[in-house]
């Protein structure tokens, strides 16, 4: 009939609009790839935000009640992992669906590599940290506080090395010269390091006592005339507590330019003396003076005899050597030792009569024939 509407006609007329409306192009992409875009972009950011969570369940689930390094690792890098990364991830694959622009794919690149590049160093400062934490428990068990102190430093070094990458990378991905910056840097290091050559040469010294360990926290050490225990091995100095109860300040180069004796490292001391008795003594004696000798070492604990021999003829003494091994290498024991073989010896051989020698001098004097006197008349 005439004046009836057409009501099929209208509802495609209505679907037609619909279509052509979601159909309309805004910054060169249809609405409709924007919404799919949008869609996509918040399932993967449901997605992306469930795997982190569910990956954490799992990783306590998998430590069980001990505490396991690997595993409190693996979870501490899954709690850094920023929400602002996920979402981006998230947008970012869902403007995969869109038609961009060449330079606007361009930023959208460069601003990915910056993102993934500071939360890997994110990661990177984690592991570092994770890593010195852990050795640093390790030595402190092993009561090695230097090397537990030097961890310490070594740990703020690794992070601003990392951190120095990854700027220099982004700085390179944002289109700057990285080698005219590293040239600038390098000449006011230069300049730097030249200015603080003493500081830097004990710094280094003090990282090269930790690593090669010539000594350690509670040895004792000679140097030179410097005589005593350590006490602390800092980043510049060394603190020596000497035998007369000063404490030794020593910068850490110069003890990397001298002959350092380490007393503490030795399994067992060596004696070496040479004994003296009177050019008087028989013959007999002086061999029972080397037997006496032997049979007093031999009597003692944490003693090894090695020999004692007629040396030689002195200047006012026949000069016995003698060679024992202190099976200890403390030097307390040793004094110990030591002091009970000379009273022994002193008591046996006064008991043998045998006489010590000591400096002495004999003057010869001779008379002279008198003059004949004077002819009598």
């Amino acid at each position: 009939m005439k004046g009836q509407p057409c009501p099929i006609m209208g509802a495609r007329s209505m679907d037609e609009v619909k279509m052509s409306s979601l159909q309309t192009v805004v910054g060169g992409n249809s609405i409709l790839q924007w919404i799919f875009s949008l869609v996509f972009a918040a399932l993967a950011w449901l997605l992306l935000s469930a795997l982190k969570k569910r990956l954490r369940e799992q990783v306590t689930t998998w430590g069980g009640d001990t505490v396991q390094p690997l595993f409190v690792l693996f979870g501490d890098l899954i709690d850094r992992t920023r929400r602002a990364f996920l979402l981006f991830l998230a947008v970012f694959f869902g403007s995969l669906f869109l038609t961009l622009p060449v330079t606007v794919t361009d930023i959208r690149t460069r601003v990915l590599i910056l993102v993934v590049l500071f939360q890997g160093a994110v990661w990177g400062i984690r592991f570092v940290s994770f890593w010195v934490d852990y050795q640093i428990r390790l030595k402190n068990a092993e009561d090695d506080k230097a090397t537990a102190t030097m961890l310490g430093v070594l740990r703020i070094a690794l992070k601003v090395a990392l951190w120095a990458i990854v700027i220099l990378v982004a700085l390179d991905n944002l289109g700057v010269d990285t080698s005219a910056l590293l040239a600038g840097l390098g000449l006011g290091g230069l300049a730097m390091a030249l200015a603080a050559q003493n500081i830097l040469g004990d710094l280094f010294g003090s990282l090269t006592i930790v690593m090669d360990k010539p000594f350690v926290i509670g040895d004792f050490i000679i140097l030179g005339d410097i005589k005593g225990t350590v006490e602390n091995i800092g980043l510049k100095t060394t603190r020596i507590r000497s035998l007369s109860g000063e404490l030794l300040i020593v910068p850490n180069s110069d003890l990397l330019k001298g002959q350092v004796r380490n007393f503490k490292r030795m399994q067992e001391r060596r004696v070496c003396y040479v004994l003296g008795v009177v050019y008087q003594t028989p013959l007999e004696k002086l061999k029972r003076a080397v037997e006496i000798i032997r049979e007093v070492i031999e009597a003692q604990e944490k003693t090894r005899f090695e020999r004692a021999h007629f040396k030689e003829y002195g200047a006012y003494s026949l000069n016995i050597e003698v060679v024992f091994w202190v099976l200890d290498s403390d030097y307390q024991v040793y004094m110990d030792i030591n002091q009970q073989i000379n009273f022994l010896l002193y008591e046996r051989y006064r008991k043998e009569g045998i006489e010590f020698a000591y400096p002495t001098q004999s003057l010869l004097v001779e008379k002279l024939p008198s003059e004949p006197g004077p002819a009598s008349p």
